[in-house]
């Protein structure tokens, strides 16, 4: 164990002493929620919304609990920075285009140790306070596993009281509200911020200046970027608390809006141009409207470019700011700030800041470059090509060419060391150049990452050697010591005690609750495994965690489905690599078999899907039709009925995986090896007992190692296989060979699912056919079905079911998010904690 993380653990002693500080010391206390009129809670229900508490509408309601939390809060949060600003430690800033934190409210009170104090309050003023999250929307600043990741890291930074800060972008709109209508994802706009968000604070005092070499104009309701017409926007921050659990440390996500920097044009209202007169504030808040403009227009990845230049500015003069106002001279900036970069979107920090440190600071080029390298470490979260940001030459023209003279200034004398130390080998020299050349010249955006920060790691043991070994073969070679793997987690404190009551009790009382903070104590349970008293309190708890999701889901969208049924569960974004598509094919080789054999001995399955479709992603959106379709068909089909349910649960968010994890029997981790980088929805599923049937790929190889692979359900061709069959793989050998994968398939074909529209899933038969089958969804089909028998003679013994999952649980102590950010703050950043007292 970490000793930062035994620093930080938090004993019961330590906890009633803090929530009698919290309550007393700062008057946020019992009394103040007792009734009295000048109470915290009722001050804000009165005095913000100008209503009697009892004609308080459950928004109001909850509006005046989130403030009152609020300022709970408040003084440790001013605290936490006082702190930083006294001690000068070095400060973590974590720059990622996407935050996907969920509801911030039910996670502050757990974290706050108030939870239970609070519920039994709003009890007793007839307030549900589940019914109450309601009123919370998930925040659009996010949309999948990158942003998800980016909330835990910031959670556990501020339990282990990592001097740190976030910084995102205030989207006024998530990347869609998904509908399903007629089998089909539609896009709704995902207006998360229509009412008031009691959580955030804006600081115009702290607003920052940003020039674009462009104008950002609307033409026919879309933002785009015009050449020659240099403007200045303005960067307001919008400051969210990140409460570490117990309380103690209260770190800050900041995130930026973007706003004109003159919003009302008095001559132009004065000429009768009313519109005019408000035109830029209204054009300069596009850039930041939307998250993830749709990538497949120019305008839309020209917006998403000058996103990211605005949050890379933006951010890095506040943290410029922060460094210099604590009196800290220039060099020692590697000493005093460590900037994490998530992913590609932010590594226009490379040249950002050697901007900064060149024209800013007036530094010499060999002096800035150093600083600048020791300052910046680098995160990546793909290993697909396509998915390796380039930006053409012309985009930085068009927004910053400083920075492009800079970026090909860091290129020029990169490539004269690499012909230095490899003369002759030009190939070399072209592949790792930070420019691709081509008919349009384009940055490549990860090789800038990795040539200007001293740390480049993978997330996932696999996917960081495939880094080293493939995609970025290279530039590991030129520079084999700023490689290294940072293994994913997730925070046990949302994905288990928040998420999971019943089951997190259960592990209280056998192992005291010091699991909260220190997960790998749940090794303790191993024993208890073979108890066959433990098995049945664990049986008990998953079985109250499914009646409690089907129960919401029938409230919730009128779908009835019978807990006792096996849940099998795949919620991902849809991609072609995450293949659904090779779980919807095992559907039809249960629905035919079904078909088949009315008497077949199985359990009956719920089959649960969830997940967006890129907008501009067509075949994804085709899996989601299908996936429909199946259900529908299957649903009317008198031999199916009762044996065998498939249901596609509309806009996948945060609060939806808190509810269906826990209450899972299988978890679906079956991406093609070699493609995804880690995973995280793997974690969560293990450490709430789910089961796994997946591929050898990302960080599911590491939990079946801890877990045991007797635990898992392993199959399939693992990454070498998949990357040596290239040359030779056909898919059609599966047809003419393997029987169930035909009929499948011919199911498809028939037009059995197409529901009164011929031909609409040709799409689906071309992508595994006639394209050849990418990502090998026949080739692993029938391994799949094998690892699928296997589950379903296991989960006949409930018993040996049981004692599988609590070795899940047991040993699900290594992927939390904290010993992730002890592991970087200890070898990649050199960050210590710094208590606040």
């Amino acid at each position: 164990m970490s000793s930062v993380l035994k620093k930080t653990a938090t004993d019961a002693r330590a906890e009633r002493t803090l929530r009698t500080e919290l309550f007393e010391r700062y008057g946020c206390g019992p009394v103040q929620f007792s009734g009295n009129p000048n109470a915290s809670y009722e001050r804000h229900l009165v005095l913000d919304h100008v209503v009697k508490p009892g004609n308080a509408s459950a928004r109001e309601v909850f509006e005046a609990l989130a403030r009152s939390l609020r300022d709970l809060i408040a003084q440790r949060w001013l605290k936490t920075g006082e702190t930083c600003d006294r001690e000068n430690p070095k400060q973590v800033y974590y720059l990622s285009m996407e935050f996907l934190i969920g509801r911030s409210t039910s996670n502050n009170l757990l974290n706050l140790l108030v939870e239970p104090f609070v519920r039994e309050e709003m009890a007793r003023r007839g307030v549900d306070l589940d019914r109450l999250d309601d009123e919370e929307p998930d925040a659009g600043l996010g949309n999948g596993g990158l942003g998800r990741l980016a909330a835990c890291f910031i959670d556990s930074m501020a339990t282990l009281a990592i001097p740190a800060i976030g910084y995102g972008l205030r989207y006024e709109y998530g990347i869609f509200r998904q509908e399903i209508q007629g089998g089909r994802q539609v896009e709704r706009p995902d207006n998360w911020l229509r009412r008031p968000d009691p959580w955030e604070v804006d600081r115009p005092a702290e607003a920052v200046d940003v020039r674009l070499q462009c104008a950002v104009q609307s033409r026919r309701g879309t933002p785009v970027l015009v050449a020659d017409r240099p403007t200045l926007l303005r960067g307001v921050p919008y400051d969210r608390p990140v409460v570490g659990h117990g309380g103690r440390t209260v770190n800050t996500l900041r995130l930026w809006g973007a706003a004109a920097t003159d919003a009302f044009d008095f001559a132009e209202f004065s000429a009768g141009d009313f519109f005019g007169a408000v035109h830029e504030k209204v054009v300069a808040e596009n850039l930041t409207r939307v998250l993830y403009p749709d990538d497949s227009t120019t305008a839309g990845r020209g917006l998403r470019f000058a996103q990211e230049y605005f949050l890379v500015c933006c951010s890095l003069a506040d943290i410029v700011r922060r460094f210099r106002a604590r009196g800290n001279d220039w060099g020692a900036l590697p000493d005093k700030v460590a900037v994490q970069l998530n992913d590609t979107h932010p590594a226009l920090a490379v040249a950002e800041l050697m901007r900064i440190l060149l024209d800013g600071a007036g530094l010499g080029w060999d002096e800035s470059w150093d600083l600048t390298v020791r300052t910046l470490a680098y995160t990546n979260h793909t290993l697909l090509p396509e998915a390796l940001e380039t930006w053409p030459v012309r985009r930085f023209e068009l927004v910053a060419p400083r920075l492009l003279e800079i970026v090909y200034e860091i290129n020029r004398r990169f490539l004269d060391e690499v012909r230095a130390k490899s003369p002759g080998d030009d190939g070399l020299a072209a592949r790792v150049s930070l420019i691709e050349e081509g008919p349009e010249k384009k940055v490549r955006m990860a090789h800038l990452a990795v040539v200007g920060s001293y740390s480049t790691n993978g997330v996932a043991a696999l996917h960081s050697r495939l880094l080293r070994e493939t995609v970025l073969k290279d530039l590991a070679g030129l520079f084999p010591g700023r490689f290294n793997n940072k293994t994913n987690g997730v925070t046990p404190r949302r994905w288990l005690l928040l998420a999971n009551p019943g089951l997190a009790a259960l592990l209280t009382k056998a192992v005291g609750d010091g699991w909260v903070t220190e997960l790998e104590r749940l090794g303790a349970i191993a024993p208890l495994a073979d108890d066959p008293a433990f098995r049945e309190r664990f049986r008990a708890a998953k079985r109250a965690a499914k009646v409690r999701f089907a129960d919401w889901l029938r409230s919730a969208t009128g779908e009835v489905v019978e807990p006792a049924s096996l849940f099998d569960v795949q919620i991902k974004r849809i991609h072609e690599y995450k293949r659904q598509l090779l779980n919807v094919l095992h559907v039809l080789v249960l629905y035919n078999r079904l078909r088949e054999n009315p008497a077949l001995d199985a359990p009956p399955r719920t089959v649960f899907f969830a997940g967006k479709a890129a907008p501009a992603c067509h075949l994804a959106k085709v899996i989601i039709h299908l996936v429909n379709n199946v259900a529908a068909v299957i649903d009317a089909d008198p031999a199916a009925r009762g044996r065998l349910k498939v249901l596609f649960l509309p806009e996948y968010n945060v609060t939806l995986a808190q509810r269906l994890i826990p209450a899972a029997d299988l978890s679906e981790q079956i991406s093609t090896a070699g493609y995804e980088a880690s995973g995280t929805s793997n974690m969560k599923f293990m450490m709430n007992g789910a089961l796994t049937v997946g591929t050898r790929d990302g960080a599911t190889i590491e939990m079946a190692e801890a877990s045991g692979e007797q635990n898992f359900f392993l199959f399939g061709l693992t990454a070498e296989q998949v990357a040596n069959s290239r040359g030779w793989y056909s898919p059609f050998w599966h047809v003419e060979h393997d029987p169930e994968t035909r009929l499948a398939l011919d199911l498809i074909r028939s037009g059995t699912f197409d529901l009164g529209e011929p031909g609409v899933f040709a799409p689906v038969l071309d992508a595994l056919l006639a394209q050849g089958d990418r990502y090998m969804h026949l080739a692993d089909l029938t391994s799949y079905v094998n690892a699928q028998e296997q589950v379903v003679a296991l989960y006949g013994q409930p018993d040996a079911w049981a004692r599988k999952a609590i070795l899940n649980v047991a040993h699900s102590g290594r992927f939390s998010s904290d010993r992730t950010i002890a592991e970087y703050a200890a070898d990649v950043c050199g960050a210590g904690p710094c208590p606040v007292d």
